[in-house]
């Protein structure tokens, strides 16, 4: 028995934002801007989501506000300095010590600047190191907790820490040497990194993408402190447009009036399995006496491993599945997350939950293996594919969430289009992940826009 996977390519219509293509170096992909979408939220529930509120009834004709969630510690961090100070931190920053960064450090900069790690105000310091690398949470100081499983810390070498010294503020510089942020207050403490890669991953075996690419070749120090970005983050890569901060995010949920907003997140290409549990999460969302639930198509954008889609060929996928009516682009929105990705499992899903409650999103969409990854060194899953649902549903600071763990869609054979799973008749379904997407697309990377028929 084997399964066809139909890949059309075709060169994409876009609608009128602008009249001149972006180019990329490396992909023969065009993107050009276009407004925000918004489509029909494609997900199934294998069960009744816990803690799913109901919408609130009223007679009022207020206009309905989807600033649904608070953010974590009740305000949306912006570090990003005011334009009207910019240029006297700039001089400011000039005569500051230096700290280089990596480019996916650059993009942790951007998830702090912009709120996604709300209340977090920048790079650790050691207690809150410790408490996010032992405790998945933060304490703050009303008492309160959030959820924070993944570390976000800046490493540093020897030579550095030396040319910092006593100095209580830096200039953290990109690697084009532009200064792109200051760091105040800060505190330098020793980089286990042992310790780090063992309670994040719950492993040290050596093969994994981020360990390899982050923190086998980082420093032996970290340093915390409050950031002051000096100017919003951008990479000029043509996809700039589809990188909503929280703040843009809360503000279009009111916009379109939403009354629930659930969040999908992928790193691969969209399937037709993806939208038959995104249509179902709608469906049910609608039964539940929602008027008009919004979905978050929110693929993750920093760092991924070398044999994932790269991001403009997913964006243009994605672009596609709008443009052919596979999603409803009156109900969905589609922006770019961007974080680095760890591949840490049931640890990680817990960052990417944390991060849509402060772009405004109340409903969380979990599947199989979140975050997962095949084990580096051994024929079999790193981690067990159903514990990520799972802690979501129990992890410190993720009360107000509610988690939709989805129903398993297959290929039914019988029918030939995909379904939900029947156990009854599994010989009759065949199983195929975003990763074997990837796998399957990879030889046809340099193609202008593409559309998986299942």
């Amino acid at each position: 028995m084997s399964l066809t996977i139909k890949v059309h390519f075709t060169s994409i219509t876009h609608l009128n934002f602008s009249t001149k293509p972006c180019t990329f170096t490396g992909y023969n992909t065009r993107i050009r801007p276009k407004p925000i979408y918004h489509f029909n939220p494609l997900t199934s529930t294998s069960c009744k989501p816990k803690r799913m509120q109901a919408p609130v009834q009223s007679s009022s004709a207020s206009v309905i506000k989807s600033s649904l969630i608070e953010p974590d510690g009740g305000v949306l961090v912006d570090l990003v300095v005011p334009e009207s100070e910019r240029e006297a931190k700039t001089v400011e920053a000039q005569s500051m010590p230096k700290v280089r960064l990596t480019k996916i450090d650059v993009e942790w900069v951007h998830v702090i600047s912009e709120g996604w790690a709300s209340p977090l105000k920048g790079f650790m310091r050691e207690d809150e190191y410790l408490q996010s690398l032992h405790f998945n949470s933060l304490r703050l100081k009303d008492g309160s907790v959030v959820n924070m499983s993944l570390p976000i810390v800046l490493a540093m070498d020897d030579e550095t820490k030396e040319g910092v010294g006593s100095s209580s503020a830096v200039t953290l510089v990109g690697p084009d040497g532009d200064s792109i942020a200051i760091l105040r207050s800060i505190q330098i403490y020793k980089h286990n990194k042992e310790e780090r890669m063992a309670r994040t991953w719950g492993t040290t075996a050596p093969g994994l993408p981020y360990i390899e690419e982050v923190i086998t070749p980082a420093g032996n120090w970290l340093i915390g402190g409050d950031l002051e970005v000096l100017k919003p983050i951008k990479y000029n890569d043509g996809l700039d447009h589809y990188r909503l901060s929280p703040k843009q995010l809360r503000k279009e949920f009111d916009k379109r009036e939403a009354d629930a907003v659930f969040a999908f997140q992928l790193r691969n290409p969209v399937h037709n399995g993806h939208a038959l549990l995104m249509n179902d999460t709608r469906r049910r969302l609608l039964e539940m006496g929602f008027k008009n639930p919004i979905l978050l198509l929110h693929p993750l954008g920093g760092f991924t491993k070398a044999d994932d889609v790269p991001l403009d060929v997913r964006m243009e996928q994605h672009s596609k599945v709008l443009e052919d009516g596979v999603l409803d682009p009156e109900t969905t929105i589609v922006a770019i997350f961007p974080s680095p990705m760890h591949y840490a499992g049931p640890t990680e899903v817990q960052w990417h939950a944390k991060a849509r409650i402060n772009a405004g999103a109340n409903f969380y969409i979990v599947g199989r293996d979140p975050a997962g990854m095949g084990h580096p060194t051994e024929k079999r899953d790193l981690y067990d594919p159903d514990h990520g649902k799972k802690v979501l549903g129990m992890a410190p600071g993720l009360e107000k969430l509610n988690i939709l763990p989805f129903r398993v869609a297959a290929y039914d054979t019988l029918v030939k289009k995909m379904a939900f799973f029947d156990p009854s008749r599994a010989k009759d379904f065949l199983f195929i992940s975003g990763t074997k997407v990837s796998v399957a697309l990879s030889r046809f990377l340099g193609v202008s826009g593409f559309v998986i028929i299942l």
